[in-house]
């Protein structure tokens, strides 16, 4: 449990305070889309590695990272220090965090096996080191205040943060690529990961710099067994519908990032030619989506208001999973149609991280409403696990697809490899994406219930603090 929250708990957050928070998801996503986005077509396309080896790293690279982040919350639910539980971890990380981003995509010139080898140790250092740094992120968020609305407002400004990264890398990437490497595609990517691994270092050191921590802990509980605290997070059921649905999300997010070079390169025929600006056709269909993206969290907080943040979850995540399948049915010569479908699909997705983010500090409340124990790191930590395992599933499948469906680098396609990943484009992340919105009709908590539990949960805090006064 927590001590009560303070005066200065229930004032609303500074708008500095939300918008260096939101920096720390810049951060993480300049790594999380480039790795989602370019990672399978750098390994494939200009590191050499076959589809099918790199699916098989996928699934135990990622299947190990989703086991560190329970372990990764545990720890930071027991760290004490000056600084507080969670934010020390953003200055302790933030360097290595870099420095394996850019070893990551660093090319080594080395043998077949040399490259598999070196590629399964970076990547898993890397993902390492993010679940290290980005355990402790999330959970933050939680502790920031107590409040279930501020919380909401919080999330919108971490989320336009992450899509402020996302823009970057689909804006950024590929032009960035071409002038710092020209023909030398292998350079273009080092030194393109190089300039964004110190953009994501500075940014986690100012989320470090400009948060506080106002929601302290108790003195330790003479009970505080790791095996009691997963116990309770299992009886926790709305955490249980929020694990299942957030690893079809990841699924269905990683299944179509991992093939979007592709999709553009081999079915619509991208050739680097801009089409707009300095754009190519899938640098603009990325950035466009994520301008779009990041416009539909602004509708966060009305659509929550209005609907509920289950109901506004869960249709806008159906409608999203209907524009993916929407993609199967566009010719690839039509791309200006595939621009507006990817836009309208990106603005209704726009609120929906947001929306998850603040139902897991609800799932939070509720585990300490209920159990009378206050878990925060692993609430998120546990999460993150879930959405890993959904990264894990969609990544090795859409390496082990394209190895079936016959996909040969940098060759002319076959039917059959182009079908594939036209169906991995769409279908296959579509169906992913409406089988999440149907999963949250079990989701139990309303807003009701929500402002209830954390009306109490203020009461009991007033009441600790008064008995130990």
């Amino acid at each position: 449990m927590s001590t009560p929250a303070t005066a200065s708990d229930r004032s609303s957050l500074s708008v500095k305070e939300k918008v260096g928070y939101g920096l720390g998801d810049t951060a993480s996503n300049i790594f999380f889309q480039f790795i989602n986005i370019f990672l399978l077509y750098y390994y494939t396309d200009v590191f050499g590695l076959s589809p099918a080896a790199v699916g098989t790293m996928f699934i135990v690279a990622r299947f190990w990272d989703a086991v560190n982040d329970p372990l990764m919350g545990a720890v930071a639910d027991r760290t004490q220090t000056r600084f507080g539980k969670y934010r020390p971890y953003l200055l302790w990380m933030a360097v290595p965090f870099g420095l394996l981003g850019y070893l990551a995509f660093a090319n080594p010139d080395l043998e077949s096996s040399g490259k598999l080898a070196y590629a399964y140790a970076t990547y898993i250092g890397l993902m390492m080191v993010y679940t290290a740094i980005n355990v402790p992120y999330s959970a933050l968020m939680g502790v920031m205040t107590p409040r279930s609305e501020e919380r909401t407002s919080l999330a919108s400004y971490r989320f336009v943060g992450a899509f402020s990264g996302t823009l970057l890398i689909s804006l950024s990437v590929r032009p960035l690529v071409r002038l710092l490497g020209g023909e030398d595609e292998a350079l273009g990517f080092k030194l393109t990961m190089a300039i964004l691994s110190v953009i994501a270092v500075i940014f986690f050191l100012i989320t470090f710099a400009t948060t506080r921590e106002r929601i302290k802990p108790q003195p330790p509980e003479k009970d505080q067994s790791l095996r009691k605290d997963f116990k309770f997070l299992l009886r926790n059921r709305p955490w249980v519908i929020m694990v299942i649905a957030a690893i079809l999300t990841l699924s269905n997010v990683a299944v179509r990032a991992a093939v979007t070079n592709h999709f553009f390169k081999y079915y619509v025929g991208d050739d680097g030619t801009p089409v707009f600006w300095f754009l190519d056709k899938t640098t603009l269909m990325l950035s466009s989506g994520a301008l779009a993206f990041i416009i539909g969290i602004f509708f966060t907080s009305g659509l929550s208001k209005r609907f509920g943040k289950r109901n506004a979850l869960m249709w806008l995540t159906i409608l999203n999973g209907l524009s993916f399948i929407g993609f199967y049915f566009i010719p690839a010569q039509d791309y200006g149609f595939m621009l507006a479908v990817n836009i309208l699909g990106n603005l209704l997705a726009g609120p929906t991280p947001a929306l998850v983010w603040s139902i897991y500090t609800d799932v939070a409340d509720y585990g300490e409403w209920r159990f009378g124990r206050r878990t925060t790191g692993l609430v998120f930590s546990a999460a993150m696990f879930a959405q890993k395992m959904g990264l894990t599933i969609g990544g090795g499948v859409s390496g082990w697809l394209l190895g079936y469906f016959g996909f040969v680098a940098n060759e002319a396609q076959s039917d059959s490899a182009i079908l594939g990943i036209r169906l991995m484009f769409s279908i296959l992340p579509g169906i992913l994406g409406i089988a999440n919105g149907i999963i949250l009709l079990w989701y139990p908590l309303t807003d009701e219930q929500v402002a209830k539990i954390e009306q109490e949960l203020s009461q009991r805090r007033a009441q600790t603090e008064a008995a130990t006064t």
